[in-house]
């Protein structure tokens, strides 16, 4: 086999022949990995007819090293078989780790020892509320007996992948391993049912169950103590990704609502965090992307991490389209709709302003045409606001395929459901509405620099970081979308949303850490993460215990003040009701006072300040004072004032106050319904007919 190989491919080995495009656009490690899977893919599905499985097991590793010898006969016929693909063989692809007895001894041979309890199967049952009756499946990974689980009182829960219709946690093995072995605690993966023949949402409902149950018995249904809520980290890849993400939207939506209490179910509390790998969160695959969406993948913020990103899609396009390139740091000169003309620029010198700050974005071309009186010199390129998607530029990817993407969520869909594909946000959590984004926890987003799926990621991201610093700037009352570019003061993007673009790789690298070890070091950095995540719980958690003890104790010492005869200094905010009845007495008290010296003459503004406990504006004036009647009608109560001259030329004098809404004149509004996908068609037509208007 040795002298069959070096025979066929001699050329490559001394190195003559040409390299094969894709492994220059993956990394080298990758590539490799890619290799394998594509010669077990193909034998696997050449031993697939043979109907005894023993012999079926047998053959498929048989074929699988020969196409690990014959590499262009294997990619030959795992791109026939994509082409027309079909639900058996995607699961006879993604579970031959966890399927093939061969495959799983080579694993464990593989593997490094992690856990010395093997992970146990669950059975959960569904809350009471539930529209479904069936348990759903699950696999409990803990390193220790079942019995030191009360000791407990977080854990992870994970969302496997497997595009909707396959993979089992068992075939996250080594990622689930390695989890459960560096924090120490129990992670708990779903074995959720698979389409097609249980499509849309019965997957997402099980998710959703599921949380429901582990907070409504305090973790007793996983074998928790039940003495408190438990913590949870929710986690997911690719598929398990989105359930994950749309799980999350649906608690944040419809996990605390006075019709859940009226119902006697406890509200549900958001996640403590998320870990996503490689996430689909857009299942309406389109070829462009909307200005929006673009905007977000080139946010200032982002460059570092999305500049390589950015500047592949630029090449793409303008090697298309023919355009002429622009300079890397069109961002960080002032855009002109004009050339700037020679005078301009010596006055920019004259200024002392260098030419780095004036330099016109426009790209220079190398042949100018005939000028003509009056018409400007340089040539405008032709302007588009579009630009390709990642599911585009990587149509040819060697794990995750168009024609595999498609396959996927049509049997995800199911062929009785009609869903909107431009507004159902559960479907597409990247659509999902700025009120949900506002409350979402903090996330973490691990994917391949050349995935299908990253501009997903991206744009994901930058939305929450969005949506989260408009609610910082605005005060958490509205949402108001400043200038992208513009910092919002005090705002920390990395406590909303953090993501590792890792260069040189795609799609699936967690499933298989044995082929791609430095999928490995990606792993434990997520585990780390998940400490972070709890850690920052429990800090939120001791801070509100202290601020709960402090209005405790405030409270406690208004008590015995008001015991003594003596006013408190300051209202305790969790005793409405006691001081709605001070404030009544006081504003009742001073409502006589002041009564009382109106009919006996005196109008002095600092004795009328004193009685009713409000200060004066040091000309008599005395500022308003809630009161209530003996009937109950309450009303404002103003003190009599001493209107003098100076007072009088004060009002007169007095400066218009600007409001709200005239100092926000200048911020750009986005409604919270506007959907992204929506407004692709718009996009794309009205750079070309001139009729396209941002949204105000």
């Amino acid at each position: 086999m040795l002298y069959l190989y070096a025979a066929r491919n001699f050329s490559t080995l001394v190195g003559l022949a040409c390299p094969d495009p894709l492994s220059n656009m993956y990394d080298a490690a990758y590539f490799r990995a890619t290799w394998v899977l594509t010669a077990l893919d193909a034998g696997f599905w050449t031993a697939m007819g043979i109907r005894n499985q023993k012999l079926r097991d047998l053959a498929s590793v048989v074929f699988s090293l020969f196409y690990l010898i014959a590499a262009e006969q294997a990619d030959e016929k795992v791109r026939k078989v994509r082409g027309n693909i079909t639900v058996e063989h995607m699961r006879i692809s993604w579970n031959k780790g966890s399927q093939s007895p061969y495959l799983r001894f080579a694993q464990r041979l593989m593997r490094p020892r992690l856990m010395k309890w093997p992970p146990r199967e669950m059975r959960i049952a569904r809350p009471p509320a539930s529209d479904y009756k069936e348990p759903v499946s699950a696999w409990l990974y803990f390193n220790g007996p079942l019995s030191k689980l009360k000791d407990h009182n977080r854990f992870i829960l994970d969302v496997p992948g497997g595009g909707f219709v396959a993979m089992n946690p068992r075939c996250n093995d080594d990622k689930l391993l390695a989890w459960a072995t560096k924090t120490g605690l129990p992670v708990l993966s779903l074995d959720y049912k698979k389409a097609p023949e249980y499509p849309y949402p019965y997957a997402l409902n099980e998710c959703y169950d599921v949380y429901t149950m582990i907070i409504q018995t305090r973790g007793k249904c996983v074998g928790l103590s039940g003495e408190e809520v438990p913590k949870i980290v929710l986690t997911g890849d690719s598929a398990g990704g989105t359930l994950a993400t749309s799980t999350t939207l649906m608690i944040i939506e419809s996990g605390s609502s006075p019709v859940r209490r009226f119902q006697g179910q406890v509200d549900l509390p958001v996640p403590d965090g998320l870990i996503l790998f490689y996430p689909a969160l857009d299942m309406n695959i389109g070829s462009w992307m909307s200005d929006e969406q673009m905007a977000l993948i080139k946010d200032r913020r982002m460059r570092g991490t999305n500049k390589r990103i950015v500047q592949r899609k630029k090449f793409q396009y303008d090697s298309l389209v023919g355009t002429p390139h622009a300079s890397d740091d069109e961002d960080d000169v002032v855009p002109s709709s004009k050339s700037r003309s020679g005078p301009e620029r010596e006055d920019s010198r004259v200024e002392g302003k260098s030419s780095e700050h004036v330099r016109d974005p426009a790209p220079e071309y190398a042949n100018l045409g005939p000028t003509t009186p009056g018409a400007s010199h340089r040539p405008e390129p032709m302007r588009t606001r579009l630009a390709m998607s990642s599911m585009i530029s990587y149509f040819n990817d060697r794990v995750l395929t168009p024609e595999m993407m498609r396959a996927m969520i049509i049997l995800y869909v199911g062929p009785h459901n009609r869903p909107d594909f431009s507004q159902d946000y559960l479907l597409s959590p990247i659509l999902a509405p700025d009120v949900l984004l506002s409350r979402f926890p903090k996330t973490y987003f691990v994917t391949g620099e050349r995935d299908p799926l990253v501009d997903d990621t991206i744009i994901f991201a930058g939305r929450l970081r969005r949506v989260k610093a408009a609610q910082l700037a605005s005060g958490g009352t509205r949402l108001e979308y400043r200038d992208s570019d513009a910092l919002t003061e005090g705002f920390d993007e990395k406590a909303v949303a953090e993501v590792a673009l890792i260069p040189g790789i795609s799609h699936g690298f967690v499933q298989f850490p044995t082929l791609y070890p430095p999928a490995w070091k990606l792993i434990d950095r997520a585990a780390g993460w998940a400490e972070e995540l709890f850690a920052g719980a429990e800090r939120r958690e001791q801070e509100r215990d202290l601020a709960r003890r402090g209005l405790l104790g405030r409270r406690k010492r208004q008590g015995g003040n008001m015991d003594n005869g003596e006013d408190g200094e300051n209202g305790d905010e969790d005793s409405p009701l006691e001081m709605m009845s001070i404030a009544k007495a006081k504003a009742k008290d001073a409502k006589k006072a002041a009564a009382d010296m109106e009919r006996k003459g005196t109008t002095g503004g600092e004795d009328i300040g004193a009685l009713t406990g409000e200060g004066t504006d040091g000309h008599g004036q005395g500022t308003r004072a809630a009161y209530e009647d003996e009937d109950g009608d309450a009303g404002p109560y103003v003190a009599p004032q001493l209107e003098t001259s100076s007072s009088r030329e004060k009002k007169k004098a007095g400066k218009r106050v600007r409001t709200r809404d005239e100092d926000d004149k200048s911020l750009v509004k986005l409604a919270s319904t506007d959907d992204l996908l929506g407004r692709r068609m718009h996009g794309l037509a009205g750079g070309l007919t001139g009729t396209h208007h941002d949204p105000v």
